[in-house]
């Protein structure tokens, strides 16, 4: 598919990308979510928090929303928080599945999740729709989710359910080989430093469960991103070392065979991604819809007034869903 036209329009007092990614992560004001959690036990042994907004809807075959969040992100992320509050103003089923170790609760095993394990995703996909069959499903992934579930959408190709009718990306690192390279550069290094601490204060509490299940003594000399992903993310996940993992996990090299309406929203300015890196109309298949606005940050697009709101966002994912269902005149925001 063509680019698709975004009427995103950064405000004034937010010029650049990193404000326009700091201010609604930290500062812009946050609608009020609650969540009831489940832990479900996965087939080898661990478990995935699934939290679900309430009020939870009574039709059985309301459409339900499923979000995948960022690096290191949960339910009480502000993304998460702001999607789950638009499904829900729809009538929707919202639900948050919370990657193994997040969600403020450490998981079973030493493995934890990576940013391409279209097993975990479709198996999450199957649950959902083994307690609801007759409603129809809708992903929704940010950031590293984003890459989740655009790397499902290509495994899964024309195996795909026809039960998930479509999926959107934003802000996904889809070339991790690049996305590796630019985090640990400039300003952005900040970011990695927040992420990194509390991936490895995880680890650290594997280790002393499980005792020397890597190399610890390599794993505390870690100082980047970089080196937690060749030290932990890449062996313990059954890849030969970084390079291998970013490669394989990378869902660019997969978008050809994309079967299902994929929105990727990727805004030129996320410090996160380079824009040589994002992918054009000769890399992905007709179900692929580029989006490529010229701001919005790391998932952030604040809009209105001082200190903003982050309403934008979500209802552009929904407002696409609606496109997909034969609304085009919803695709773009009034």
């Amino acid at each position: 598919m063509p680019h698709l036209e975004c009427d995103y329009a950064a405000p004034s007092w937010a010029p650049g990308a990193h404000l326009q990614t700091i201010i609604p992560a930290r500062i812009s004001p946050r609608p009020e979510v609650k969540y009831r959690r489940e832990h479900w036990d996965t087939p080898d042994g661990d478990f995935i928090l699934f939290d679900w907004c309430l009020p939870e809807p009574k039709d059985p075959k309301t459409p339900i929303l499923i979000h995948f969040h960022g690096l290191e992100g949960a339910s009480d992320s502000h993304y998460a928080i702001a999607l789950m509050h638009e499904a829900s103003i729809r009538g929707w089923r919202g639900c948050v599945a919370c990657y193994r170790s997040c969600g403020g609760e450490l998981n079973r095993l030493p493995r934890a999740y990576f940013a391409g394990d279209t097993a975990e995703c479709a198996w999450v996909v199957q649950c959902v729709h083994a307690r609801f069959p007759e409603a129809p499903i809708y992903l929704a992934g940010m950031s590293l989710g984003g890459n989740y579930v655009a790397k499902y959408a290509g495994d899964m190709g024309e195996s795909i359910p026809s039960y998930v009718r479509a999926i959107a990306a934003v802000g996904a690192p889809l070339d991790l080989v690049a996305g590796s390279e630019i985090v640990s550069h400039g300003a952005n290094r900040l970011y990695a430093k927040m992420f990194l601490s509390t991936l490895q204060e995880k680890v650290e509490r594997k280790i002393q469960i499980f005792g020397d299940f890597i190399d610890v003594r390599a794993f505390r000399r870690v100082k980047n991103l970089y080196e937690f992903d060749e030290v932990y993310t890449a062996p313990i996940h059954g890849f030969k070392n970084g390079m291998d993992y970013w490669t394989r996990c990378s869902a660019k090299y997969v978008l050809p065979d994309v079967r299902v309406p994929l929105l990727l929203l990727n805004p030129l300015n996320d410090p996160f991604q380079p824009i040589w890196a994002l992918p054009t109309e000769s890399d992905i298949s007709d179900f692929v819809f580029l989006e490529q606005p010229a701001e919005g940050g790391h998932i952030g697009f604040p809009t209105g007034k001082w200190p903003g709101t982050i309403d934008w966002l979500p209802r552009h994912i929904l407002h696409f869903f609606d496109f997909v269902e034969g609304s085009p005149a919803l695709i773009r925001n009034k």
